[in-house]
């Protein structure tokens, strides 16, 4: 898998304790690699992180992104062969009651990381992860090109193109140099499901509290369309991005972006009517209602153009829109009802998601 490139490597996560941040970790350490982790927290209970014991696999670091001076010390500590930054304020609600850590967190702790990595001078690759917020939504019906205006009509959505723009400064200051030492690159993505998730105001996972109560969820906009994905869609991205930049420097100061392919967008309505089949409900009132209690905004439309990941890095998405939601559902189900290790059922779906892209003959699952 990835050419073997991230085995016996030094791998730096930072956002490792949340939900994309466990997978990624749990990952690598498949893959061989050596995990180092920066978070300020484990932000949610339950969470991935503790469900599957990681901090005894890895080498775990608490502290705030925003602190440069233990950052840097912990990068110059353990001089990473690759870094993935992933620490952000992550839930668009947070980001109206707190904008003040919103901007801070997203926007500074990019700044943070990317400023160790060039005052350490160490030879590494870097993929700052932002989200597919960053652009300019416009809510037309085509997806958004890397090259499209970015900004946002909201705090989170500001935050992430500031953090963007912050990654093409840096790229375009100190990055870009013939004799750099680092290699960096952003990637975007949205919209992930998949189990481990326990995050507040996420619709899969309010179904999936509620559910396990007996309790319907109420669904502020069931005709909302998004392109779901599973976590490790993008994952596989950012993973094979990080392999582009190690084996080539033309990758470097360039964004990507991750995400299903068009066909698989479906409104929030039959994403939770494919989901309440899972978990064993017969009838939609069981599972949900709907209100107009609609506190803040939400962008109707959003997709993502990513025939330059196609194109450039042979990457594609893998599951079906039907296996994510299997993947999604089963992974909860096997919480909440059949107690069963979830370090063993993370493992089986890394392992079935690895299976099917050798059938789809994807290239980062050769080597």
């Amino acid at each position: 898998m990835f050419e073997n490139v991230y085995s016996g490597k030094k791998v730096l996560i930072t956002g490792h304790t949340g939900f994309k941040g466990s997978w990624l970790t749990t990952w690598l350490l498949r893959l061989g690699a050596h995990v180092i982790g920066i978070s300020d927290e484990v932000p949610t209970k339950p969470s991935m992180f503790h469900e599957l014991g990681l901090s005894d696999r890895i080498s775990n670091h608490f502290c705030d992104i925003r602190d440069f001076d233990s950052v840097v010390k912990i990068v110059r500590d353990y001089s990473p062969d690759f870094v993935f930054h992933m620490a952000a304020q992550a839930i668009v609600s947070t980001s109206y009651q707190d904008p003040i850590k919103t901007v801070t967190t997203n926007v500074v702790g990019t700044t943070v990381i990317l400023e160790a990595l060039r005052q350490t001078d160490i030879d590494c690759v870097a993929v700052i992860i932002t989200s597919d917020k960053c652009y300019e939504n416009v809510e037309w019906e085509w997806g958004y090109k890397e090259t499209d205006q970015i900004g946002g009509k909201d705090i989170y959505s500001g935050s992430k193109g500031a953090a963007e723009s912050i990654f093409h400064s840096y790229y375009c200051s100190f990055f870009s140099k013939p004799d750099c030492r680092q290699r960096v690159a952003s990637a975007r993505a949205g919209n992930v499901i998949g189990g481990g998730d326990w995050a507040k105001d996420r619709i899969v996972v309010d179904c999936m509290k509620n559910w396990a109560e007996g309790i319907p969820v109420e669904i502020r906009s069931p005709d909302a369309t998004r392109p779901w994905q599973h976590v490790l869609e993008p994952l596989s991205g950012y993973l094979t991005l990080g392999v582009s930049l190690y084996n080539s420097p033309q990758f470097c100061g360039q964004s990507f972006n991750f995400g299903p392919r068009f066909e698989k967008s479906r409104t929030v309505l039959r994403l939770l009517q494919d989901l309440e089949k899972i978990w064993g409900f017969s009838d939609d009132r069981q599972a949900f209602t709907v209100t107009d209690n609609i506190p803040f905004h939400e962008a109707g439309l959003l997709k993502l153009n990513c025939e330059k990941a196609l194109y450039k890095l042979n990457w594609e998405a893998t599951l079906s829109y039907d296996d994510c939601v299997k993947f999604v559902g089963e992974w909860y189900v096997s919480f909440y009802k059949g107690k069963n290790n979830m370090h063993d059922v993370t493992y089986k779906q890394l392992a079935a998601y690895e299976e099917a892209s050798v059938r789809r003959g994807g290239v980062w699952s050769r080597g």
